[in-house]
């Protein structure tokens, strides 16, 4: 599943010289990465490095940008967040954003499906029986209130809204932190089964042991800009960087 008219060989995001600021205060100095349709690229990078602001960046809601956003090969750096997430992105970010006052399934069906730019008329996002297949838990739930969720349900409910709007590039945010390992193991294999249906998957990720299987590429961050970038096969080589990087 590639829902893009995109010329073949351009990327879903390419992103170079990217700036960002949060009022005076400037946060990304010079970002530049890469991701093809149908990979799972993981940003890793210690609390303040400007992994989650890079996904903020990227959906127009941090504060001046400047640099290229390309989407499909559309450029996005100047556009509004409402119109940016026309262009097919999803954006799951840490707190989740659960409305506490509807129901598990009013959650869910509350954003409209988008019409993406460039992409193909007759694909849609995920229908609710989709979505409550990949997450029987959900499906168990659909009456609770929001709020009476688990902290793994409302994530998984977070992923769930996104996927319902017809998003092929997913942006999560620290999906894995705090939750149970049967819940993690569980999110882990939905990526996977996302690759496998051909969406591209951008994760922030403190949890490297979640984020190593998954990850076809990782990018390394510090001070606002990418230090280190390789593919899943140089991993083990690369374990004595993370660890002076990380402390992995």
């Amino acid at each position: 599943m590639t829902n893009t008219n995109a010329p073949k060989g351009t990327a879903a995001l390419e992103i170079r010289d990217l700036h960002a600021w949060y009022g005076e205060s400037h946060i990304l100095h010079g970002v530049n990465l890469t991701v093809n349709h149908g990979e799972v690229v993981t940003l890793l990078g210690r609390n303040g490095a400007g992994r989650t602001t890079t996904l903020r960046a990227i959906m127009g809601l941090t504060g001046t940008r400047k640099g290229s956003i390309q989407v499909n090969g559309h450029e996005t750096i100047g556009l509004p967040t409402h119109k940016i997430a026309h262009y097919g992105i999803g954006y799951c970010p840490e707190e989740r954003a659960i409305f506490s006052s509807l129901s598990c399934e009013e959650n869910l069906l509350l954003p409209p499906q988008l019409k993406v730019v460039g992409g193909d008329a007759s694909r849609t996002g995920m229908t609710e029986a989709e979505i409550y297949e990949m997450f029987p838990n959900l499906a168990e739930r659909r009456q609770s209130q929001g709020t009476r969720l688990s902290g793994g349900e409302q994530q998984m409910l977070a992923v769930g809204r996104i996927l319902r709007t017809g998003a092929n590039l997913l942006l999560l945010d620290e999906i894995s932190e705090g939750l149970a390992p049967v819940i993690v193991q569980a999110l882990a294999r939905m990526i996977l089964m996302l690759k496998k249906k051909g969406y591209t998957v951008v994760m922030v990720e403190q949890n490297f042991r979640f984020a190593a299987p998954l990850a076809d590429r990782f990018y390394v961050m510090e001070h606002g800009t990418i230090v280190e970038r390789f593919a899943a096969d140089e991993l083990q080589a690369k374990m004595p960087v993370l660890n002076e990087l990380l402390g992995v």
